[in-house]
C-alpha cells in the first residue's frame, strides 16, 4: 500500500494538529485531568489514522480486457438505469453509478483504453452523492473516452463532503485501461454512461473495486 500524492498536504496538516493538540493537552491537563488527556489523544490519533487511510492506494491485481469496462472507483452500485444524457451524447445511455463513502479508496481509474475526446469541469451544488439530481446539479468533472466499441462518459461527482475533484486527463490524450484518472476528496460518486447495447455485469447494491470489478461488457 502507498499514500496518494493528493494526501500529502492533508496528512501533514493533520499530523501537525495532532502534535500541537496533544502537547498542549499533556502540558496543561495531564496533571489534573489525566483521563481527558488520554481521551484527546485517542480521538486525535483516530482522526490522523482516518486521514492516512483515506488517501491509501492499495496494491491490486488489475483486470484488463479490450471489450471490458472496468469499475473506475471503489464503492457501492447505487444506480443502474437508462437515462437521457444532456451533456455530451444528446441521446439515451445506460448509467451505472458508484457511491464512494469516506471509508473507500478514492483513487479513480480509466475504465477502458482509448482517446480522451471530451473533458469538462462543471461548478455546482453539494447534494448528498446518492441524490438523483447529483449527477446533473452537483460539482462534477466529465470525461469521455473514445473506445473502438463505443464512447464511455465518466463523471466524477462531488458529494456533501467532497470539496475537491482532481482530474489528470486532457483532450487528445491516449489513456490505458485501469491507469489513474483522478481523485475525489472525502465522499463522492462516479457515474459511468455506457452504450445501450452494453451488457452490465454488476448488480444494484453490489460492492465493487476500482480497477478490479468488471462493470460492463461492450458489444
Amino acid at each position: 500500500m502507498t499514500i496518494h500524492k493528493e494526501g500529502y498536504k492533508s496528512i501533514l496538516i493533520t499530523a501537525i494538529l495532532f502534535a500541537v493538540v496533544n502537547l498542549a493537552s499533556f502540558y496543561f491537563l495531564s496533571f489534573y485531568f489525566a483521563w481527558l488527556t488520554w481521551l484527546i489523544f485517542i480521538l486525535t490519533l483516530g482522526l490522523l489514522l482516518f486521514i492516512i487511510s483515506f488517501f491509501r492506494v492499495p496494491r491490486r491485481q488489475l483486470t484488463l480486457g479490450s471489450n471490458l469496462v472496468i469499475c473506475p472507483a471503489d464503492g457501492k452500485v447505487v444506480v443502474i438505469e437508462e437515462v437521457y444524457d444532456e451533456e455530451y451524447f444528446k441521446d439515451k445511455r445506460l448509467q451505472v453509478s458508484i457511491f464512494m463513502s469516506p471509508a473507500n479508496v478514492h483513487q479513480n481509474r480509466n475504465p477502458v483504453t482509448g482517446e480522451v475526446v471530451y473533458n469538462q469541469y462543471h461548478k455546482g451544488k453539494y447534494l448528498v452523492a446518492w441524490h438523483p439530481k447529483s449527477s446533473t446539479e452537483n460539482e462534477r468533472h466529465s470525461v469521455v473516452i473514445r473506445h473502438p466499441k463505443g464512447e464511455i462518459l465518466v463523471k466524477q461527482i462531488a458529494g456533501a463532503l467532497a470539496k475537491r475533484i482532481v482530474n489528470y486527463l486532457s483532450v487528445g490524450q491516449k489513456v490505458e485501461q485501469c491507469t489513474e484518472m483522478g481523485f475525489i476528496k472525502f465522499g463522492s460518486r462516479v457515474d459511468v454512461l455506457l452504450p445501450l447495447d452494453a451488457k452490465v455485469n454488476v448488480q444494484f447494491n453490489q460492492v465493487v473495486k476500482g480497477g478490479v470489478t468488471v462493470l460492463a461488457t461492450l458489444a
